[in-house]
């Protein structure tokens, strides 16, 4: 299953009230586990940056200039997150407002919402009442996010990818202890790939005599009253 941890920043918080992106930030996921593969680009948001937002990214006017616009990256962008990749998105009504919104001026389709999994909407299922920011559930999750002095989208999805896990239950996610679940959990495990002379004979798991004859002294001592080792002597 693969999906795309998405992050952007912007100019403000309404692209219909003249806001625009600035940056966007993704990494792919596959069966829930980083790939290597990102995108990541800065966009030229053709109109000068609120000091609001500089405050929160720290990308200006003087560095913004000589970025693409949207519309020369757009063809980039949408052939990375692909047709139907569900897109993992910290708060996404937000970013989907603002990606449609280019979307929509060049008159390109729209991302349907459907495609979005809100992992702040996740975070308040699992943990409710409790501070649900990017930051908060790092220090939840004691993941380092010491470099994020500033909002930065690629830096955010890479911390997301890791919340995202977290919120999933760890990397063994699929596995329950409570006795009232039944459903079946399927485990994915790596395969192994490579010629067959590559791969390991299993271990001969014997016991020698010694092990075992240490085994029954053992046994002998812990267990004397044991029922089974009294009907072994009748």
């Amino acid at each position: 299953m693969r999906e795309i941890v998405l992050d952007t920043e912007t100019t403000g918080l309404d692209p219909y009230a003249d806001h625009r992106l600035v940056e966007i930030g993704c990494i792919e996921l596959f069966n829930h586990m980083p790939t290597g593969r990102q995108y990541h680009q800065y966009i030229n948001p053709q109109r000068p940056m609120p000091k609001e937002a500089f405050d929160v990214h720290g990308l200006g006017d003087d560095f913004l200039k000589d970025q693409p616009v949207f519309a020369e990256v757009v063809d980039d962008f949408l052939e990375f997150i692909g047709d139907d990749s569900h897109l993992v998105i910290h708060n996404a009504a937000f970013d989907m407002k603002f990606l449609n919104a280019e979307l929509e001026w060049l008159s390109k389709p729209k991302i349907a919402m459907d495609r979005a999994i809100d992992t702040v909407q996740m975070a308040r299922k699992k943990f409710p009442g409790s501070p649900v920011s990017l930051d908060a559930l790092c220090r939840r999750f004691k993941i380092d996010n010491s470099n994020r002095t500033l909002h930065g989208a690629l830096l955010d999805s890479d911390l997301l990818a890791l919340v995202y896990l977290e919120l999933l239950g760890g990397r063994q996610h699929g596995l329950s202890l409570d006795s009232k679940v039944t459903k079946k959990v399927v485990i994915d495990t790596p395969r192994i790939v490579g010629p067959k002379e590559n791969y390991l004979e299993p271990r001969p798991h014997i016991l020698s005599e010694d092990e075992l004859a240490a085994h029954q002294t053992y046994i002998e001592k812990k267990f004397s009253a044991a029922i089974w080792l009294k009907r072994e002597e009748v």
